[in-house]
């Protein structure tokens, strides 16, 4: 423990206490080598907001810092080492917004995948890899300027980004070994004798991936040994090598320089020539032996026989040819001296030529001397456009060269050795003629071209500028092809002046009605009237594109206005257009609501202010609660009234009678009872008492207060309602009241009792006639213009498309309507029944709408027509144009025009301008120089293989010429301009091509022929005369074609006719919406095939190219519904309740019609409706009649009282507001208030007290408290008599709560369904709901209960809601066909589309799914060149080395399917297509390639590139892309030349999508100790490679001991067991003894007739089923034990059946034994269940 500075020092006892625990602490920490001395530690904080007054550097920003405890807690800086304190304050760079634009997060590339085991050592690697290895890579994230690159601080990007993250997890995938096929067979041996070589190969299948093993060797050798060879073996081989480049034929001067000639006498000897160069690319030939007879040849200077040349040049720069091998003297041949015969001959012929030659251009100069200017002029021309089209002309600077190879002669061994050990007769050619390789070359770009945008538009497209460069030499020979001569870039118009570009804008035309779509309660035959529909619908509007009117052209008047609104072609308008389709209301017409009627007022005068007369009435009336759209006019009368006599507009209302007073002051007996009266008005208002002066105030009423032995009577009753309420010939009102007798007077004095029928009264009521009467309103009439009131000012705008809202009014008129008297029941009546100052308004103002002129857009311009020009026929066609209506009229105006479309024929177009190669005249054939090959054997100076060129030009259609560079351009591929030709020589024999062969006049008739001419003078040789070697003619039968038509492909969908070819209803606009159904047609192509299954042009087989169907289109059919069921009664008799409507099901929609709203699975409704509803809880009321006469049950005759039993009838009723009218169901009434139809109690004996019947009990006070009490009274009605009491008048009980007193509370019910007016169908409605009174024992009761509480009601009523409106699904129109899909081929379709325009809302018709339809195009064959397959290599002359292979390109015709096998056709099919062969324009036809020598090893062709595969675990492919690989193995045919062969090649390269492979072990069965096992891919293929070695199954096993047992066998656990058919016998230590037979269980088949279901037999199991007679079952063999001499499981499984079979046994007798128990009667439900009906339609409807 250590004590800082400033602590407190302990006290002495203290400091002893501590020493000794310190001490002891110091012992047990002895042994510690770490010391526990506490240290304090600075700790810092976040540095925060950067913070300075200008952005950039300069910036403050601070953190906390404090000194901490090493255990955590925080201490005063003291503790802490000051020097190491951390600075709290730093400089920054103040971030702002402006920043982002210059500093950026720059992100590093991804490192490479480290596995996490190598990053966390504490993570194993996985055993076996499956998937991959999972692994994380890194990278590099800085933040830093935009402009240079430099680093900045990362705050500073991370103010305004996150950093990146710098970690990312990875997979490394799992190893993929190499992957190669199975060996192919054996190949021959590669000799006929002796010792040789076998190969097979196998090709790479994928390659080694993620560092998998190697590839093995694609190649295996083996030797084999034949007879031996009889007579010497061929070992030397003539191999010719490749072309060397393409030499420059020496210039004529340089071989015709002056030359001394020495004698020839050997060619060893011949000297050097001076100027020879070696040539570089001809390797030196080994040298030839010495020829013996050369000396022996004459001099060639001193011929005899030839004549001497003088001017025989010397000829420089001949390469230097190495020794030749030695021939046979030239002297020794037998036609030596007939070649220098023409050798000499052919030189005087030249000679001879040369002089004519030379005559000949002298008189054509001399003739030329001669000529006009004219004709020099037009030779001139001529000759220098030949100049310009031959080789060597502008473009074509063609020069033929020579090219010469190598011959050698190699041994087996590939050694080379001299050309004498060849034994061939004659040596190949060493030279050909070749075109001497020359780059395409251009001229300088040119100058850029103007802009082709001519105007301004900041944010328009742009234009284009052009630049090209000029074609100035064309790559010949092979050289370097040219690069484009065009270029184009975008470009804005420069300068000043440049107009802004005219835009366009969209303009829509004003909104059509919005039209409703009917419910599906409204769907039926009368749909014809929907006029009063309202709600949410639907409504349109066109869509056109106008020429936007700038601001300063608004000057230019009405004109340009105009231009304004002429509708252009819409794709000149960018940007979406506006919609033309918008959800619409149309506000529901509010129906007038009004009350019920009051009662029948008093008779009184029409007006009170004229009483002159003495007619009167009596009114009832009822008021508006709802306010009708259009005002109060459209309400029902609101007013009846009865005619009455001695009317009064005041009078006396009796509100009560006091208590009767008895006369002379007396406490019983006769009396009177004042009446208590207030005056009145007619409308039943109090108003002041001297208005009623005039009227007759009531008198006091005589009553009596009976005496202590007096009867007693009970009040009267009130009076009863009025029988009827008026009064006629045949029923008059009546009403009734009653009393009853409460006691009995005395028998000997006191006044009696009345007789029962003084207990009645009766009296005349509403005694009105029966005749009511009504004021009844017409609907006005249209308004007319009032011409004495003066027009208003307002006018409506006629500005253009869209005006909506309200109307503006331009006058002011009148309208009117008729009003008469009618009389109830009856009809009109004259109108002074009715009262004259009731009567309504005739005539009433009002507003005139403006006149709106139908408004439409100038015509369009014309279409174009369709093109500027036609390549084929001049059909015409049409040109439109068209204007839009965008105001329609109203209110009398001017209507809109008729025509809106106007249609006109097309000038007959132009022929479309072309371009074609013309290709000229093949020049002479050009030879070899006869200075490199006169000393090839046999060469002729005049005759022989060379090359020949010509040229070609760029011609218009017309034949016009125009810059080659437009038909590099437009005309296809170039004519080649060099090919092979042949100099005959003079024996040779020289033809014309063949011609076409013949036209056929029918098929299958007659015979075809071609021919061929001689030509030169070959007609003059009798050898070429011999037709059978050199035939001049063909002849072919015509070929026998037979065609048959067959349909190809499905049927098209159904398509409705177009125009004309409407048969019947097919299509019917129904609200806007396009049913589209009936009969219709389909198409099935049609191909036509010839004899040999060829494909044809369809018209061979005339036909149109079609089979046509009549196929029917189903029209939609919707929902139907039933109509609505009545209203149910409201739920609750008293309060808030709901009542229900609902439809039912009638018909299902099917064929896309409209659907039905969802089922009510509870009741099956289909449809319902759920309103509120408040039931008054006085609607229905007890209503009980007086008390009956008491009877008695005993009598006491000398008091005259006695024991008894009041009843009375008690029948629930309706009230009204006129009191109860009609009697109901006493289930209606409220059974708690129901009064007591009957009562027990005593007469009172005279002098005895009477007590009026008790009042109703008060009111609890709330709350209800037990403490509280109520009280109910009761009044005396007869003085008691002397000593008599008189029971209490009161009476009292406590208040219980829910028994007698109770708590009121409001209760708000559930939202009802939206409710829309009675028309509307959709749109804006109201939900409402309502407050219920409940009382604490949750019983409904009236809401007078909580009112008269003031209880707080805070809820809100009523709410807005939508009902989603039932709009159909609309379409646009179909698109034109398109152009097929294929241009040949039998799947090509034509398809045509439309697309949504308005989705479907709520039950509205649903879109169809069918938005495209398609149909076939005509079958067209389809031809194109392929090539032929690649011959032999073939080394001309030799027997290996380089050679060529050719092939040909022919004319091939298919279907355009893939698996169609193409067939070859003639060429002319072909004729106008270009020669492409698989869209390469460069056909190949001839390629080099090497014929290996004997004994050569060599590589092998690239097999084909292998399928794309993916890298795969299970089918997934794991996202390292697909790769394909090719190889090339190696082959031998020497043993000795192995060490020589070159490696094995492979290469893969990635590719698209791709195939998962997966590869597994496979085995076959044991033979002996070993088996076949192998590795097989997912597609069947076997392979080497690519399956788990550690997976690989046994091949081999072996047993120990040997299985030397009769029938045993090792199995694959290692042991020892029994062939089918019997089972081990095991040792005691685990050894098989013996093998036993075991028995057979033979289940016969239903083909084994003998065999016996039920019987088990024991056969030999050494014959084989099959081997026995009549035994065709299935043989199963009961072997308990397996080879481990254990027993098998399903022995175990027999066991526990046979137990449990034996339990069922037992259990069964056990039942079946047993005592059965007397049955107990059960009682029936005799109830009858309610009858359920199910639903059975579709659960989503």
């Amino acid at each position: 423990m250590r004590l800082e500075p400033g602590d407190i020092w302990p006290r002495p006892a203290a400091r002893v206490l501590g020493a000794a625990l310190l001490l002891a602490w110091l012992w047990d920490v002895r042994t510690q080598t770490v010391s526990s001395k506490p240290t304090y530690i600075w700790q810092t904080g976040p540095w925060g907001r950067c913070m300075g007054s200008e952005c950039g550097p300069g910036g403050s920003q601070s953190r906390a810092v404090w000194c901490a405890h090493s255990e955590g807690w925080t201490t005063l800086h003291t503790n802490c080492p000051q020097s190491e304190r951390p600075d709290n304050q730093q400089g920054c760079f103040r971030v702002c917004d402006w920043h982002k634009e210059l500093y950026d997060w720059q992100l590093g590339a991804w490192n490479q995948c480290v596995p996490i085991s190598l990053r966390k050592p504490g993570v194993p690697r996985p055993a076996v890899c499956t998937r991959g290895e999972e692994g994380i890579q890194t990278r590099e994230v800085s933040c830093v300027q935009k402009a240079d690159g430099e680093p900045a601080d990362d705050a500073i990007c991370e103010y305004f980004e996150p950093k990146p993250r710098l970690e990312q997890a990875c997979l490394i995938p799992c190893p993929r070994d190499c992957v190669v096929s199975e060996f192919s067979p054996w190949t021959s041996c590669s000799k006929t004798c002796g010792e040789g070589l076998q190969n097979r190969l196998r090709s790479v299948l994928a390659p080694p991936l993620f560092g998998g093993s190697g590839c093995p060797n694609l190649t295996e050798f083996r030797t084999c040994e034949l007879a031996a060879c009889e007579g010497e073996e061929s070992m030397h081989s003539l191999r010719v090598g490749s072309w060397g480049a393409c030499n420059l034929v020496p210039s004529r001067q340089a071989r015709q320089a002056p030359q001394e000639h020495p004698e020839r006498l050997d060619r060893p000897d011949r000297p050097k020539r001076p100027d020879k160069p070696k040539r570089p690319d001809r390797p030196k030939r080994p040298d030839r032996p010495d020829r013996p007879n050369r000396p022996n040849r004459p001099n060639r200077l001193n011929r005899p026989d030839r004549p001497k040349r003088p001017d025989r040049p010397k000829r420089p720069d001949r390469p230097k040819r190495p020794d030749r091998p030695r021939r046979p003297d030239r002297a020794d041949q037998p036609d030596y001296q007939t070649r220098q015969e023409r050798q000499a001959k052919r030189r005087k012929n030249k000679e001879n030529k040369e002089a004519k030659g030379e005559r000949v251009r002298q008189r054509q100069r001399d003739r030329g001397r001669v000529k006009d200017p004219e004709t020099r002029e037009l030779i001139k021309k001529k000759r220098t456009r030949n100049r310009l089209n031959r080789q060597g002309g502008k473009f074509w600077d063609l020069q033929v060269g020579y090219q010469t190879r190598e011959v050698m002669c190699v041994h087996r061994s590939g050694s080379t050795t001299a050309l004498s050990h060849c034994d061939e007769q004659t040596l190949p050619v060493t030279f050909q003629a070749c075109v001497i390789t020359k780059d395409c070359e251009v001229s300088q770009w040119s100058d850029w071209s103007a802009c082709s945008k001519e105007c301004y538009e900041p944010n328009g497209p742009k234009g284009q500028r052009t630049r090209t460069r000029r074609l100035q030499q064309f790559h010949v020979g092979g050289g370097a092809e040219c690069p484009h001569l065009e270029e184009t870039e975008p470009c804005s118009p420069q300068g000043d002046g440049i107009l802004p570009c005219t835009v366009y804008t969209w303009r829509t035309t004003e909104w059509s009605e919005c039209r409703v779509d009917v419910l599906l309660s409204q769907q039926d035959r009368r749909r014809g009237n929907q006029t009063g529909l309202c709600g949410g619908g639907i409504q349109n509007r066109e869509v056109y594109c106008v020429q936007a009117l700038s601001d300063f052209s608004s000057s230019l008047g009405s004109l340009k206005s105009k231009e304004g609104s002429r509708p252009v072609d819409s794709d000149l308008c960018v940007g979406p257009p506006p919609n033309t389709t918008q959800l619409c209301h149309i506000p529901c017409p509010v129906e007038c609501e009004v009350s019920s009627w009051s009662a029948w007022g008093p008779c009184t005068f029409e007006t009170c202010q004229d009483q002159s007369s003495k007619k009167g009435f009596k009114l009832r009336k009822r008021r508006v609660l709802n306010e009708p759209t259009g005002g109060a006019g459209n309400c029902p009368h609101l007013m009846e009234a009865i005619p009455c006599e001695e009317p009064s507009c005041y009078d006396w209302l009796l509100v009560k009678l006091e208590e009767c007073v008895p006369d002379n002051d007396r406490e019983c007996g006769p009396g009177t009872q004042n009446p208590q009266v207030q005056c009145i008005s007619s409308d039943g208002e109090f108003v002041d008492r001297q208005l009623c002066r005039d009227a007759i105030l009531p008198i006091p009423v005589l009553c009596e207060v009976p005496c202590p032995r007096d009867c007693v009577l009970s009040p009267w009753t009130a009076w009863s309602l009025c029988s009827h309420t008026c009064s006629g010939k045949t029923i008059e009102g009546k009403q009734t009241r009653a009393r009853s007798i409460l006691a009995y007077s005395a028998v000997e004095s006191g006044v009696q009792c009345p007789n029962s029928t003084a207990l009645l009264e009766a009296r005349s009521c509403n005694e009105h006639p029966c005749t009511v009467y009504h004021w009844q309103t017409g609907p006005w009439g249209p308004c007319i213009e009032d011409t004495s009131v003066p027009t208003s000012n307002g006018s409506l705008s006629r500005s253009g498309a869209g005006v909506s809202g309200a109307e503006a009014s331009c006058a002011v008129g009148m309208q009117t309507r008729k009003v008469i008297c009618v009389r109830v029941n009856v009809g009109q009546v004259p109108p002074k029944k009715c009262p004259e100052s009731l009567r309504p308004d005739t005539v009433r103002p009002c507003l005139l709408p403006c006149k709106r002129d139908c408004i439409v857009t100038p015509y369009s311009d014309w279409t174009p027509c369709p093109t500027t020009c036609q390549a084929g026929g001049a059909m015409k066609k049409k040109q439109s144009r068209k204007r839009i209506i965008i105001q329609l009229p109203a209110n009398g105006g001017q209507d809109c025009p008729e025509v809106l479309h106007q249609e006109k024929e097309c000038d007959a177009p132009s022929v479309c301008p072309g371009y074609r190669w013309k290709s000229h005249k093949w020049r002479r054939c050009q030879l070899v120089p006869w200075s490199v090959r006169q000393d090839s054997p046999g060469a002729q100076e005049t005759c022989g293989p060379g090359l020949q060129a010509r040229a070609v030009s760029c011609r218009k259609l017309d034949s016009g010429q125009v810059d080659i560079e437009v038909c590099l351009k437009l005309a296809g591929p170039m004519p080649p301009l060099i090919q092979a030709c042949q100099l005959p020589c003079q024996d040779d024999c020289q033809m014309t091509s063949w011609s076409r062969f013949s036209s056929c006049a029918s098929d299958c008739v007659g015979a075809r022929t071609r021919r061929r001419a001689l030509v030169g003078k070959s007609k003059k040789r009798d050898h070429c005369k011999n037709t059978q070697m050199y035939p001049l003619s063909e002849t072919q039968y015509c070929p026998c074609n037979k065609y048959n038509a067959q349909p190809v492909g499905n049927w098209s969908d159904c398509i409705l006719p177009e125009g004309g070819r409407v048969e019947g209803l097919l299509g019917m606009k129904v609200q806007g919406d396009i049913k589209e159904c009936g009969q219709g047609y389909r198409y099935q192509a049609m191909a036509c095939y010839d004899q040999d299954n060829r494909l044809v042009e369809t018209s061979r087989c005339n036909s149109h190219g079609y089979i046509e169907e009549a196929c029917i289109i189903p029209c939609p059919s919707d929902c139907k519904l039933s109509e609505w069921s009545n209203w149910s009664r409201c739920s609750k008799s008293c309060g808030s309740g709901v009542k229900v409507r609902s439809k039912w099901l009638r018909e299902k929609p099917y064929n896309g019609g409209r659907p039905c709203p969802k089922l009510d699975h509870v009741n099956q409704a289909q449809v319902y409706e759920v309103v509120p509803c408040q039931s008054d809880c006085g609607q229905y009321i007890w209503v009980a009649e007086p008390w009956s006469v008491w009877k008695v049950s005993s009598v006491d005759f000398k008091e005259n009282c006695a024991e008894g039993v009041q009843t009375r009838k008690v029948r629930c009723m309706q009230n009204t507001i006129d009191g109860p009218s009609d009697p109901v169901e006493d289930y209606l009434c409220d059974p708690e208030d129901m009064p007591l139809g009957a009562r027990e109690g005593k007469l009172p004996c005279p002098e005895d007290c009477v007590l009026s019947d008790w009042s109703p009990w008060s009111r609890c006070p709330l709350p209800c408290s037990a403490n509280a009490t109520r009280e109910r009274t009761a009044s005396r009605v007869r003085q008691p008599g002397e000593s008599k009491p008189c029971p209490s008048t009161t009476e009292q009980e406590s208040c219980d709560l829910n028994s007698n007193c109770f708590h009121y509370s409001y209760n708000i019910t559930d939202w009802s369904t939206c409710q829309l007016s009675e028309r509307a169908v959709c749109g804006s409605g109201i939900k409402t709901r309502m407050l219920d009174c409940v009382r604490s024992d949750g019983k409904s009761v009236d809401l007078r209960f909580c009112e008269e509480l003031n209880l707080e009601r805070k809820w809100q009523m009523n709410a807005s809601c939508v009902v989603e409106c039932p709009i159909n699904c609309q379409l646009s129109d179909w698109s034109s066909w398109s152009e097929c899909s294929r241009t040949c081929g039998l799947a090509g379709k034509l398809w045509r589309r439309r697309s949504v325009v308005q989705a479907s809302q709520g039950d509205g018709r649903p879109c169809p799914s069918q938005l495209e339809q398609w149909k076939p195009c005509p079958v067209r064959p389809c031809y194109g060149w392929r090539y032929g397959v690649w011959s032999a290599c073939r080394a001309e002359g030799a027997r290996c080395g380089q050679g060529v292979r050719f092939r040909n390109v022919s004319c091939f015709v298919s279907d355009g399917s893939e698996r169609d096998e193409s067939n070859v056709v003639d060429e002319e099919l072909c004729g106008d297509l270009e020669q492409t062969v698989d869209g390469d324009t460069r056909v190949v036809l001839e390629e080099s390639c090497t014929v290996p020598c004997p004994g050569e090893c060599y590589l092998t062709d690239w097999t084909a590139w292998s399928p794309c595969l993916l890298s795969c675990v299970d089918g997934a492919d794991l996202g390292f892309g697909s790769v394909q690989v090719r190889s090339r193995a190696t082959r031998a045919h020497e043993p000795e030349n192995l060490h020589q062969c070159p490696q094995q090649e492979w290469e893969a390269r990635p590719c698209t999508e791709g195939q998962c492979y997966e590869y597994k072990w496979m085995t076959g069965p044991w033979r002996g100790s070993s088996r076949l096992v192998w590795c097989q891919r997912s597609d069947g293929l076997n392979v080497t490679g690519g399956c788990l070695a550690t997976s690989q199954p046994v091949a081999d096993r072996s047993c120990d001991p040997a299985c030397d047992k009769t029938h045993s066998y090792c199995t694959e656990a290692g042991v020892c067991g029994c062939e089918e058919g019997f089972t081990e016998v095991m040792t005691s230590d685990g050894v098989l003894d013996q093998c036993t037979v075991i028995p057979v269980l033979e289940i016969p088949t239903a083909g084994d007739s003998k065999a016996d279901v039920k019987t088990i037999r024991a056969m030999s199991p050494t014959l084989s089923t099959s081997s026995l007679p009549g035994r065709s079952g299935r043989t199963w063999f009961l072997q308990p034990f397996g080879p481990d001499g254990k027993l098998k499981t399903w022995v175990y499984g027999v066991a526990a059946g046979a137990l449990v079979l034996l339990v069922f046994i037992f259990s069964m007798t056990y039942l079946a034994c047993k005592k059965p128990k007397k049955p107990q009667r059960r009682q029936m439900n005799n109830r009858l269940k309610p009858l359920t009906l199910a639903y059975d339609g579709d659960a989503d409807m």
